[in-house]
């Protein structure tokens, strides 16, 4: 599989960093675009951006719009934005794709890819579900970063192995990250 990943300027960047690891494990191609936003949000929560660009199969810069990605042409099986800004959100569910990020989203919805949206904000407004409304809409998946309680998380790293490998089943990878409900096993990670 070939999976674009973007991270934006939403608190979570250890969302990404976690999907960016599993994806690794898998062996599978990754894309990575992280906005300036992102990386500056990054260093205040601790994370080395390069960290995150040291297991990506290809990493570009927010502005290189002649990134194969930015074409319908060049085939990807999806994408995930992990975590999805408010204001990423916005200008995906208005079209406006002035960084590659956009401009890779707005290539998965066209060309009918699956796109997840892992928002991070709270509370909301009504623009910002009304933007989830319109990307909802037009086929991307939006969702929040919202660890579940019922498989009993012991640890943070219980909580974000629970987001990041619902991102992965909702690209279509199997993965075993985390308690799925009804499911007697412990969840661990593999």
């Amino acid at each position: 599989m070939r999976i674009v990943i973007g991270i934006t300027g939403a608190s979570g960047a250890v969302y990404g960093l976690r999907v960016m690891e599993a994806l690794r494990n898998l062996n599978v191609e990754t894309y990575l675009i992280i906005s300036g936003s992102a990386k500056k949000v990054m260093r205040e929560e601790g994370i080395d951006p390069t960290r995150i660009e040291s297991l990506a199969t290809r990493v570009f810069g927010e502005g290189e719009m002649e990134a194969p990605i930015a074409s319908g042409s060049f085939w990807f099986d999806g994408m995930a934005i992990v975590p999805c800004s408010m204001k990423t959100l916005a200008s995906i569910a208005h079209g406006i794709t002035d960084n590659l990020v956009t401009r890779a989203a707005d290539v998965a919805l066209k060309e009918r890819r699956r796109l997840v949206l892992v928002i991070r904000e709270s509370p909301l407004s009504l623009v910002h579900i009304r933007n989830m409304e319109l990307v909802s809409m037009a086929g991307a998946i939006v969702m929040p970063a919202s660890p579940p309680f019922y498989n009993r998380p012991t640890t943070i790293d219980d909580m974000i192995n629970s987001v990041a490998g619902r991102v992965l089943d909702l690209l279509g990878l199997r993965n075993n990250m985390y308690r799925r409900w009804g499911d007697p096993t412990d969840g661990s990670p593999s």
